[in-house]
């Protein structure tokens, strides 16, 4: 049995080849390309990395976060902060899902800049007029991705783009979830988990629909896709306009940012940018089970402290 510090939820991870391509003047172009997809699956069997993609001289660039939520994503972006300007900044996600606890610490540190985040993945490529920078729309954002991207004070989901949704389980116990035997203290630590999801989610101004939807997915179906009606009415997406997310150097205010519901029902009480308290106990789980298509690998399991 393998302890780790946090519940976790099972991940797919596919890719696809539309692109939607920002030039290093800034403006917006739709394009076809395949560039780069092998590279990006391999990265997202990994845990979570940050990158900044500069497309300069009249383009701000963006953050890519690319793969598995792991206990030491929150402390890796703090780190890949520290030294950049990222108030305001665009988010970029590719990623399977990962730690429930940690996703949430995550999170909270995206809302605390001010962040805005959409689905994607990161390329650049070289041309005669310089460097390319480039998202490619047609990717994943499943699991616990979906709660980052509701940290976004402003969200896009681009049409090519899959929003996936299932329920929080013992990770290490979802291969086989109707066989496995489960303790009163299991059911605590699932039982305590939603709550914190839930209160994250209405902190992030998102919708009872999207909780909804999530846990009545159970680990032995395929993931729910969230259509484009659902992810208004969890309210995933606060805009159509790409423009938005990823706007030119000289309109970078967002023109449409998510606001709070039910905020009296639900109070933060964490400080902005500190990871949940974790139970004194260890808890029984593992990160992410290995995707339908064999594409992505386990994260890592940590041993209990």
């Amino acid at each position: 049995m393998r302890l780790a510090n946090s519940l976790s939820l099972r991940s797919w991870v596919l890719t696809g080849a539309v692109a939607l391509c920002f030039a290093v003047s800034g403006t917006a172009t739709w394009a076809g390309s395949s560039t780069q997809t092998s590279s990006t699956l391999e990265e997202r069997k990994l845990p979570m990395k940050f990158s900044w993609v500069a497309c300069q001289p009249n383009c701000r660039g963006w953050v890519s976060a690319v793969g598995i939520i792991t206990a030491d994503s929150p402390k890796e972006f703090d780190e890949f902060a520290r030294s950049r300007q990222l108030g305001g900044a665009t988010i970029v996600l590719d990623s399977s899902g990962g730690s429930v606890n940690d996703a949430i610490a995550l999170g909270r540190r995206f809302r605390g800049l001010g962040a805005l985040t959409t689905v994607g993945t990161s390329v650049v490529n070289a041309a005669a007029q310089g460097d390319r920078a480039s998202v490619l729309p047609d990717a994943y954002c499943e699991s616990m991705c979906v709660f980052l991207l509701l940290s976004g004070k402003t969200r896009y989901v681009p049409p090519a783009a899959h929003i996936r949704v299932h329920q929080i389980w013992m990770g290490d116990r979802a291969d086989d979830a109707k066989a496995a035997s489960y303790t009163a203290q299991d059911l605590m630590i699932v039982e305590r988990d939603i709550g914190r999801l839930a209160k994250y989610t209405f902190e992030m101004g998102g919708a009872g629909e999207l909780l909804s939807l999530a846990l009545s997915v159970p680990p032995w179906e395929d993931l729910h896709e969230l259509s484009a009606a659902e992810l208004r009415l969890t309210n995933l997406v606060t805009t159509d306009a790409v423009a938005d997310v990823l706007p030119h150097q000289d309109n970078a205010i967002p023109v449409a940012e998510a606001k709070p519901k039910n905020a009296d029902r639900f109070v933060s009480s964490a400080v902005e940018g500190e990871a949940l308290p974790q139970a004194a106990k260890a808890t029984k789980t593992a990160e992410a089970v290995v995707p339908t298509g064999g594409t992505a690998a386990p994260a890592p399991v940590q041993p209990s402290q």
